[in-house]
């Protein structure tokens, strides 16, 4: 069968993350793999980039999924576009390689965390920023982002129960962009951990307060021990951007 690569973007507020679960049918992959499935006339199982969590929006994930049709890649895309939910979208459809895999192949994703430094409501950024009222020292965040930034173990940034998967990545880039109230936290490496960017977000956000030291950050790493880094930010801030392979 075909092998059809996929961009999407969605808004990921009212569905439960990416990944299928057998008590919901409210996620984005459900959401894909039934739709294809009724197209196609056949079960049909869809490969994410990765999972987002539940709330985390997404403007360039990619997926893959080998589909038995006649229909051409853009009829294809027309066709999802057509019967998907209104926030859920489908920006190219492409023929590719059998040995494509969306997840397996990936080098790199960038990510962006949006920060409203505001003690006023904003009600159209509600579902995609965290309104965060405290003056934050975007300085020293940044300072805090370079010990951050290179390969590391980020045992101590994720939610996950410790396994035999490595948690080491590299994180090749993070960039705040200060736009008046308005933060952009850029994230770019070649993995995240389950959690990893809003745990980094939450501990960069302590810093800003002045809660914690960006000095503090290595020791941090070092420890590999969850309950000594930041909280969890919260999911609506988080976009996942881009995947590059």
């Amino acid at each position: 069968m075909p092998n059809f690569k996929m961009l999407l973007q969605y808004e990921g507020t009212r569905y439960q993350g990416w990944q299928k679960q057998t008590s919901t049918d409210n996620t984005i992959q459900g959401k894909l793999e039934t739709l294809l499935s009724r197209m196609c006339g056949h079960s049909i199982e869809v490969h994410g980039s990765g999972r987002t969590d539940a709330g985390v929006h997404a403007r360039g994930q990619v997926a893959n999924a080998h589909l038995d049709t006649g229909m051409t890649a853009e009829e294809i895309r027309n066709y999802m576009n057509r019967y998907l939910p209104e926030d859920i979208a489908v920006v190219s459809v492409e023929e590719v390689s059998q040995r494509f895999h969306s997840r397996l192949l990936v080098k790199s994703k960038t990510y962006c965390y949006q920060i409203i430094n505001s003690g006023l409501p904003h009600v159209f950024d509600r579902r995609y920023a965290w309104l965060f009222p405290e003056k934050l020292d975007v300085t020293a965040m940044e300072a805090a982002a370079g010990y951050l930034s290179g390969t590391h173990d980020f045992a101590a940034f994720t939610s996950a129960k410790k396994g035999k998967k490595s948690t080491i990545r590299n994180i090749e880039k993070i960039r705040i962009d200060k736009q008046g109230e308005r933060l952009c936290i850029y994230f770019s490496g070649d993995g995240f951990l389950f959690h990893m960017v809003r745990i980094m977000v939450g501990t960069l956000v302590e810093v800003g307060t002045g809660k914690r030291k960006p000095e503090e950050i290595p020791e941090i790493l070092h420890s590999r021990k969850r309950e000594l880094a930041g909280p969890l930010a919260p999911a609506q801030g988080l976009t996942l951007m881009e995947v590059g392979y």
